[in-house]
């Protein structure tokens, strides 16, 4: 994967109604007339799966969009109920920028044959509307496709990883982020890292990966 710049979008969560509205609402609720219409429904928010990564270095927990991402989702869910990731390994770090704020951390199979299921579909960001802020899981790839049991949690917001939305760049496929844990994942990204791999994963490698103890859905 290149080094690319790093994005700088906002995530906001906007809830809560201020007061004086709350008031007005209420009047006008006690003035409409017996037949007056109902409002209209709220949509309800995308269905998440709570996956929990248990560690060497402690748990992460993860909210998965199988509603937005349903393919990649799908994906996923199968190592985890197959138990296929228990004793696997989070076995590269990758800082980016010289202050080291923004980066990645890869774990998985290792496209170990044994062990892997056959390779998954594409799933965009452009199409999911999903994007690569501080947290997200993501699947690694080579080509668009080819996606198998590696992933990856990006640490600071990455969004040129989006890509641009078309057949040349389609990004990478996000699919949900961490709701707790993301101390660990730091402290993953800090973890001393060797000269070994090949090509730019060179020198990316962790010098003793993390052991994935377990990873398991969450009611």
């Amino acid at each position: 994967m290149q080094q690319r710049r790093h994005g700088l979008a906002v995530w906001v969560l906007v809830s809560g109604v201020a007061f004086a509205r709350l008031a007005l609402a209420q009047e006008t609720a006690q003035a409409a007339p017996p037949d007056a219409s109902p409002p209209a429904a709220v949509a309800a928010a995308p269905a998440l799966v709570t996956v929990v990564l248990h560690t060497s270095l402690g748990d992460i927990q993860v909210a998965l969009e199988q509603d937005r991402a349903p393919l990649t989702t799908r994906n996923f869910l199968h190592y985890v109920d197959t138990k296929r990731f228990d004793g696997s390994d989070f076995y590269r770090a990758v800082k980016i920028g010289d202050e080291g704020k923004y980066g990645l951390v890869q774990g998985g199979l290792k496209g170990n044959p044994k062990r892997v299921f056959k390779p998954i579909a594409h799933e965009s960001p452009g199409a999911t509307g999903l994007s690569h802020l501080n947290g997200a899981i993501s699947m690694a790839r080579t080509n668009p496709g080819t996606a198998t049991a590696d992933f990856f949690f990006v640490v600071g917001d990455l969004t040129s990883l989006d890509g641009k939305g078309d057949a040349e760049d389609p990004g990478y496929a996000v699919f949900g982020h961490v709701t707790q844990g993301m101390d660990v994942v730091r402290e993953i990204l800090e973890q001393p890292r060797s000269e070994a791999g090949e090509g730019v994963m060179k020198g990316q490698m962790i010098a003793s990966p993390i052991k994935i103890l377990s990873a398991r859905r969450v009611d």
